[in-house]
């Protein structure tokens, strides 16, 4: 199975939507993880609200260290905006993102980098050729509002 790995320093925001949104819309048919080089201690309430929005809950969830096992599974490794900076030698992201830490920003803004990361986590996975579901949020997003 096709894999993926998301990555950022507390991954508590970005990477956190990132794997949410990567393992909804491949449905089974590919795997995402995330970690952080310096994991935060929770994820960040704001994420957790726009995500939920969506239907995918991640208030259970809690930022994780990065690890060598980790990126050694993955086919895919993208990091969400903080390039290499403090990442370990054996990670070699595939690309960098370049998206908005939603840390401390208003909701609206925070929306912005979750339709954002929809965006690029769809193209990711046609990249990977991985089916991507037409509406696989509805109306939900509010990407039309």
């Amino acid at each position: 199975m096709k894999q993926a790995l998301f990555v950022c320093v507390h991954n508590s925001g970005r990477s956190r939507m990132a794997e949410a949104v990567f393992n909804h819309l491949a449905q089974g048919r590919a795997r995402a993880e995330s970690a952080g080089t310096i994991p935060g201690d929770a994820v960040q309430p704001e994420v957790i609200q726009v995500m939920a929005e969506l239907g995918l809950d991640l208030r259970s969830r809690r930022p994780k260290v990065l690890t060598e096992e980790q990126a050694a599974r993955a086919d895919r490794t993208i990091t969400m905006g903080c390039s290499t900076e403090g990442c370990p030698v054996f990670i070699e992201p595939d690309a960098d993102w370049g998206l908005t830490d939603p840390r401390g920003l208003p909701v609206e803004e925070v929306r912005r980098v979750r339709d954002e990361v929809i965006e690029k986590v769809s193209e990711l996975l046609r990249e990977m050729r991985v089916p991507v579901p037409e509406e696989p949020f509805g109306a939900r997003t509010g990407r039309d509002s």
